[in-house]
């Protein structure tokens, strides 16, 4: 296996652990799942890219930019979950 072979496998587990674990955490239906896995790899895979781009390179690993990519995908979970919660307002779950 190459080592951009294994730097886009764990990069690719890495997100995939950050949008599951999100989802434990702040937890709501089973269907927000998929939701929330591919928000995290979208903002790690922009987070990685933006910190190339920037040239921040703390906390890497071999080429992957583990901070931005991290920064990116909790970034964009917080903001899949409040663009996913309109049918919760709605609904009245949050009325005081």
């Amino acid at each position: 296996m190459t080592g951009a072979a294994a730097g886009l496998i764990f990069t690719f587990l890495l997100a995939t652990a950050y949008g599951a674990g999100f989802h434990l955490l702040v937890g709501g239906p089973a269907r927000r799942l998929p939701l929330y896995i591919l928000a995290s790899w979208l903002g790690f895979t922009v987070g990685h890219f933006l910190g190339a781009v920037v040239g921040i390179n703390w906390f890497k690993l071999g080429t992957v930019h583990l901070l931005t990519a991290s920064l990116g995908s909790w970034l964009t979970l917080v903001l899949a979950r409040w663009l996913s919660r309109p049918e919760e307002v709605e609904s009245g779950e949050n009325n005081e």
